[in-house]
């Protein structure tokens, strides 16, 4: 398979992942995102799941249907999401709040190190060429 398939396949993979968290953050999954939200955000935490599953859905649809010649800016707008939303991993471990399974410390500890994978994901599936951004 090809460089450019296997990137279409796994941003197409990742924006799907987000839509399918967006719609959690709306619905089934409500609660469990809760826990994820840190005490400094200054608004309800019910309120930040909705607006971020929002945001999610969005960035999921963009990532599989933005036109080529936007897609390395869409990858860095996806990439900035998960770091945006990073303190709420550091936030879920360090309050020791459990959720999608992540029940004892280790669990919420080993999660901090997915949210570098999918930075890069957001980026090398939407990149030009074999880098992962390209300079100037």
């Amino acid at each position: 398979m090809k460089s450019k398939e296997m990137k279409n396949i796994a941003r197409v993979l990742l924006g799907a992942g987000l839509i399918a968290a967006g719609i959690g953050h709306l619905t089934f999954a409500r609660k469990p995102f809760q826990a994820q939200v840190p005490d400094w955000v200054p608004l309800k935490k019910d309120d930040t799941v909705v607006y971020s599953g929002f945001v999610e859905i969005l960035m999921g649809a963009s990532l599989i249907f933005a036109p080529e010649k936007y897609r390395t800016q869409v990858g860095l707008l996806a990439a900035g999401l998960f770091i945006a939303v990073f303190p709420g991993n550091i936030s879920q471990y360090l309050n020791k709040r459990s959720a999608f399974g992540l029940n004892t410390d280790g669990k919420r500890f080993a999660r901090l190190f997915f949210q570098p994978v999918l930075v890069y994901w957001a980026l090398k599936s939407t990149s030009k060429g074999n880098k992962v951004l390209k300079a100037g």
